[in-house]
């Protein structure tokens, strides 16, 4: 029972580090570690943990998987270099003969317990100073908030290019308030809501334009293959209202005075009589077409 519980702590500590691979299903894990450097799938895993720690930490040794029973020597060879330079505390690891120490159920456990508490530990001083190295760097809010997130997740530094421009070139974001799951859920409805609306918009459009489009047939020619590209289905997502900035919220009439002051013309003061309502215009065409 204890052993199970153990290796359901480790699955669980695979899974939150980010590993994705097969030894995850059930019972394979405890196959592969039995089998230790004679394992390619036992190697992988070892391969995997050393690689994010490489990320995280300035490792010179590396550990490259098997892929058959017969490269177990040169596996352990890997390990014990790695080891080394890691100060690795454990023995059994490190001292006798390291092309037979991983042929060992024992130290195979040990060894991967080993890997993923050092993965876990770098990510944790990794975050813990994070902060600090905010205040540390240059650039905007935006782009220190994108290295952290970078630094987090193991990825490669992002381009300065951010701290090049001036402050305010991004602005601040429209949506300031903290979101919960039942904001996100609101939000979502709401966007479903006008979607949905502007969805019926768009079709009347198209329609409109499709009934006056068949008026005339040299038109309909050129008309046809920019025709095809008109969705009534927007595109707007709620990421969009995160990259919303606050210049959105000023909105202005194109009817305001301060507008139609640079916007006038002479056309615009000459009177039109009555012409028939657009619906009825519509109707009438498709009935020439019926």
């Amino acid at each position: 029972m204890e052993c199970d519980l153990m290796e359901t702590d480790i699955l669980e500590s695979l899974e939150d580090l980010g590993y994705k691979g097969p030894l995850l299903d059930d019972g394979t894990l405890s196959q592969a570690v039995s089998a230790g450097a004679t394992s390619p799938e036992f190697t992988k895993l070892c391969a995997w943990l050393v690689s994010e720690l490489r990320v995280l930490c300035k490792l010179e040794e590396n550990v490259q998987a098997t892929n058959s029973p017969s490269e177990a020597e040169e596996f352990q060879l890997e390990v014990s270099g790695l080891l080394g330079e890691m100060n690795c505390p454990y023995p059994s690891l490190t001292s006798g003969d390291v092309t037979k120490s991983l042929l060992v159920q024992k130290n195979c456990l040990l060894l991967r317990t080993y890997l993923i508490s050092e993965l876990e530990a770098a990510r944790m001083l990794c975050v813990n100073a994070l902060p600090k190295k905010a205040q540390e760097g240059g650039g905007s809010e935006v782009f220190r908030e994108l290295k952290g997130i970078c630094i987090a997740l193991g990825m490669s530094k992002p381009p300065e290019i951010l701290a090049k421009v001036p402050p305010n070139h991004v602005g601040k974001p429209l949506l300031k308030k903290s979101m919960g799951p039942a904001h996100w859920e609101k939000v979502e409805a709401i966007k479903q809501v006008i979607a949905n609306e502007y969805e019926v918009r768009r079709k009347l459009l198209i329609k409109r334009l499709d009934v006056t489009v068949q008026s005339f047939e040299k038109l309909a020619k050129v008309y046809q293959p920019k025709r095809s590209v008109l969705s009534p289905k927007g595109n707007i997502s709620v990421a969009h209202l995160l990259a919303a900035r606050q210049d959105l919220s000023k909105i202005l009439r194109k009817s305001s005075g301060s507008i139609r002051e640079k916007t006038a013309c002479a056309i615009n003061k000459v009177l039109m009589g009555r012409v028939p309502d657009r619906e009825q215009v519509c109707l009438y065409v498709c009935s020439l077409h019926m």
